[in-house]
């Protein structure tokens, strides 16, 4: 079976500075990759690439065996939060029918009412189907923005800082959510943010990106003091208290995942 997403020598330079050189990079089916770095390093770029908004500067980038390109509808994307006007029109339903409709036109089909419905369920959404996005609470509408993404049952699914302005209880909704979703269809999750103890338990794969350098590897083999003390060519001292990790660096003002 072809990897999800495979990257190969892929390289990407922006406005001249290079964020990243030779990533070689499988990603399997149900296999969930957090991508940690500080602002600047090129994780969400690292996104736009999979999504064909952004060429590589060198090497490749394919999505079950073919070149990315952009619209393919086996790749469900879930942006950051971002609050709605409370007065916006659109419904729980009517975002979810966005991202299944595509390009097309029209009144909804019936079978397309269903797919909705379906996503909604998946997510633990029915009840919100009918509510304004702008009446619903930061977790909902993240939901909601899941059942969206899952519209055309992807097999990528790519998440960048979905967590950011949600409490814990949100957060922790929301990521079992998606790690139902890639346990029980299979769907592989790349998931960017700055915080990985939300994610540290349905972790697979670490990859961690700075200042044109990038490490690889299991939340063991990556979030040791050595290695990110190599990274970043300074002192660096990671402190795991149970099921929590924090990241210790006097490396100036650069933000480090905590």
């Amino acid at each position: 079976m072809s990897p999800v997403l495979s990257l190969r020598d892929a390289t990407l330079a922006l406005g001249g500075r290079e964020l990243w050189r030779g990533l070689d990079l499988d990603v399997e089916p149900g296999t969930f990759v957090t991508v940690l770095g500080p602002n600047g390093s090129g994780k969400s770029s690292l996104l736009k690439v999979v999504l064909g908004l952004r060429g590589l500067t060198g090497g490749t980038a394919r999505v079950g065996g073919r070149a990315v390109r952009r619209g393919d509808r086996r790749v469900g994307y879930v942006p950051q939060h971002q609050g709605y006007d409370t007065d916006t029109p659109l419904r729980g339903r009517d975002l979810v029918q966005l991202g299944v409709d595509g390009h097309r036109w029209g009144l909804p089909s019936w079978r397309r009412s269903d797919v909705v419905a379906d996503r909604l369920q998946q997510v633990e959404a029915e009840h919100l189907g009918g509510v304004r996005l702008g009446r619903m609470s930061g977790g909902e509408q993240q939901r909601v923005r899941i059942a969206q993404a899952l519209a055309t049952d992807p097999t990528l699914l790519l998440c960048d800082e979905p967590l950011l302005s949600l409490d814990p209880r949100h957060q922790a909704r929301v990521v079992d959510l998606l790690d139902r979703r890639r346990r029980e269809h299979g769907t592989a999750v790349v998931f960017v943010t700055h915080e990985i103890n939300p994610v540290l338990g349905v972790t697979d794969l670490v990859l961690y990106l700075r200042n044109g350098r990038f490490v690889l590897g299991t939340p063991d083999e990556v979030l040791r003091s050595d290695v990110l003390t190599s990274l970043y060519g300074a002192p660096v001292e990671v402190v795991r208290r149970r099921d929590r990790i924090a990241v210790l660096c006097d490396c100036g003002p650069e933000e480090l995942a905590g």
